[in-house]
């Protein structure tokens, strides 16, 4: 239904319009955080609606993260894991299988931490494995999936540090990274593959 559109805000959580953007509504009021940083809705079920917690843009303000879910087009939510980790601002979700969903998690912008890099779960949420880590310093700057064959995703990883004195936006971290086997395996993309050579900074896909 092209009517029914979600919107999320930085610091004013999940808006909902039915008619096309004419009137919106507020519908994460009720949860204890408004940053929101990612969207995704299950096109085969329009109802379930994914939310990431936390922005992924090197914001110096950071929100501690976690992912909810909607069964009912945004009247209710649960959480389903990833709490405690800074910066989900990507979710993509496998289109044949409900239970299969990523998450890109860019991580502190203050501090170096194991928690950056891409996360699968299998069974909804329940449980999630860390499928791509680079290294402290380099979270998830965006992460797509092939529309055509849904094992294939492409991962921006951002190496991106602010300090209180300097901001430090690129590093050896930084890189495309891809996977042919939902996560299983990945490879970095080089100059081999057209990519410029020296530290990169935040990629957009």
């Amino acid at each position: 239904d092209p009517n029914v559109v979600y919107v999320g805000a930085a610091t004013g959580g999940l808006w909902k319009s039915v008619n096309g953007g004419q009137t919106w509504r507020a519908v994460f009021d009720g949860q204890p955080v408004s940053d929101i940083g990612a969207v995704a809705v299950n096109q085969a079920s329009p109802d379930v609606v994914w939310v990431g917690i936390g922005e992924g843009k090197g914001t110096a303000d950071p929100t501690v993260a976690t992912v909810y879910r909607s069964l009912d087009g945004g009247e209710t939510w649960a959480a389903r894991g990833l709490l405690g980790l800074e910066g989900v601002n990507r979710i993509l979700l496998h289109p044949g299988e409900p239970g299969i969903v990523y998450a890109g998690v860019s991580g502190s912008t203050w501090q170096a931490g194991g928690d950056r890099g891409v996360y699968k779960t299998t069974d909804g949420g329940q449980t999630w494995n860390q499928v791509l880590f680079v290294d402290e310093n380099t979270g998830v700057a965006d992460l797509v999936m092939d529309p055509s064959d849904p094992n294939r995703l492409l991962a921006a990883m951002w190496s991106n540090r602010r300090f209180p004195w300097s901001v430090a936006p690129r590093g050896p971290g930084s890189g495309l990274f891809l996977t042919r086997d939902g996560g299983e395996s990945w490879i970095r993309l080089t100059e081999v593959d057209g990519l410029p050579p020296g530290d990169l900074g935040r990629i957009a896909l």
